[in-house]
């Protein structure tokens, strides 16, 4: 184990060292210039968006969609990975987070955009994401079936693991509760879900995830507001720490890069084929709506949620203290700012936080064992798997599962930008249908012969046909 164990941590090394990073910001610029800054010029669109559709009785809507890919971003790694980037990599870190979700929002707009254009149906509901636009719009299928195999290996185990282990250690320190007890309790309330369907899923997502941000916001903003002497200089020291101009825990602008964007994508997903697949599900009259709004999550995770814990690392300066882990970083943070209370109130937070990632992890492997295999059989001993790994990672030591993480993580996001820079033709002239109809002054419309030479559509019905459905 202690071989193996190094073998990921080196390998890890080399992969965030040089191949993502680079590709991340590449193809996130990339995308930035091609759609014409859309991330941002259109944040008022994205927040008209996020309603449309909500109170909707049949299929599902964009609002939970979005709240089923929020639910999976938002997890610890918002608080626990936050919190570790800055210890390893200074405050610098939290600069290069910045960095990756701004020019990731154009990254996340096209691949959500493709996944809605190349879905396909699954009863009154959608199917899709990156497997299943590298089988129709790239015609490679195995390159869809390898995509698919390390997301669910990623999400539907090693994450929910990372997760799980993360709510036992909170807990063991915070009230010295046995993590075996922990785990068990865990594994029962996530199966109750997870044997309930994609509805199931949605319907919790949509109930957790707004109460679970607001939460957290609205405690971190009070301690920003109480703090806004020292605010100034901690945005100093952010600013310095991410070019190396200042000595920083962990040296240097390489441990401040590497730890910011490697957190960064860990929390937002930004480019690494994860939130399409939540995206897909959403019943919306244009595939582009989708993918505003998925660009939309990637600003509200990072830019709202984990500022909101480095804020909290940064002003209480917990994050100096070698002896302690992510979460624990967080934990003294909060309590030194509010009082003990707040250590009570962190435990529940990263239980709502985590519980809710793990429901929209394990949707993502679901959806992709349905690509490789629509099996009964197959979706049963995933099932079973995914619970396994819960009770297995509340138990386990917390520096394999991480290492697990963020190399399942690094090869998910080197396969997906690589499609989406070959399909990103298609998401650009969706965005130029879309713009041309919204100036128009209509509802934009999407049919599968909207785009010329568009093929691999099937969910989408040509104009013909919706015609004469109409008539």
């Amino acid at each position: 184990m202690e071989m193996f164990s190094q073998f990921v941590a080196m390998t890890n090394d080399f992969l965030w060292s040089y191949l993502i990073i680079a590709m991340l910001i590449i193809v996130g610029l990339w995308f930035t210039l091609r759609s014409g800054f859309a991330q941002f010029r259109h944040i008022g669109e994205m927040v008209r968006l996020l309603g449309e559709g909500m109170g909707k009785k049949s299929g599902i809507s964009s609002f939970q969609a979005f709240c089923i890919s929020t639910a999976s971003r938002v997890g610890v790694g918002n608080i626990a990975g936050v919190a570790m980037a800055i210890a390893l990599g200074g405050p610098g870190a939290v600069f290069w987070m910045w960095l990756i979700a701004l020019i990731g929002g154009a990254s996340a707009f096209v691949e959500a955009t493709l996944a809605q254009i190349y879905k396909v149906k699954d009863g009154d509901t959608f199917r899709g994401g990156p497997a299943y636009y590298m089988e129709k719009g790239l015609g490679q299928r195995w390159m869809g079936v390898l995509f698919a195999v390390l997301i669910t290996l990623c999400f539907g185990l090693v994450f929910n693991s990372v997760q799980s282990n993360t709510i036992t250690v909170a807990f063991e320190s915070t009230y010295g509760l046995d993590r075996s007890v922990l785990g068990i309790g865990l594994v029962i309330f996530l199966g109750i879900i997870i044997f309930g369907g994609v509805k199931r899923i949605a319907r919790a997502s949509e109930l957790m995830v707004p109460f679970m941000a607001i939460a957290y916001l609205l405690m971190a903003l009070y301690v920003t507001v109480t703090n806004l002497s020292v605010i100034p200089d901690v945005l100093k020291q952010i600013v310095l720490g991410a070019f190396g101009l200042e000595q920083v825990v962990g040296g240097g602008i390489g441990a401040a890069m590497m730890q910011g964007i490697k957190r960064g994508l860990f929390s937002n997903e930004a480019g690494m084929g994860s939130a399409p697949n939540a995206a897909a599900t959403a019943t919306v009259s244009h595939p582009v709506k989708q993918g505003f709004i998925q660009a939309l999550g990637v600003f509200v995770d990072t830019l709202l949620i984990c500022t909101a814990t480095a804020t909290v690392v940064l002003v209480s300066g917990a994050y100096t203290d070698a002896n302690l882990s992510g979460i624990e970083i967080a934990s003294k943070g909060l309590g030194a700012e509010l009082g003990i209370w707040a250590q009570h109130f962190l435990a529940f937070a990263v239980l709502l936080f985590a519980f809710t990632s793990m429901v929209g992890n394990y949707y993502y492997g679901e959806t992709n064992i349905e690509f490789i295999k629509r099996s009964k059989g197959w979706l049963f001993t995933y099932r079973l798997a995914v619970l396994g790994m819960v009770m297995w990672g509340a138990v386990s030591k917390v520096q394999i599962v991480w290492d697990l993480a963020d190399l399942f993580m690094a090869l998910m996001a080197i396969i997906n930008l690589v499609a989406i820079l070959l399909l990103g033709k298609v998401a650009m002239n969706a965005l130029k249908h879309y713009n041309e109809q919204r100036k128009a002054g209509k509802n934009p419309e999407f049919t599968a012969d909207s785009l010329p030479g568009l093929t691999g559509v099937e969910a989408w019905d040509s104009s013909q046909n919706r015609q004469s459905k109409a008539g």
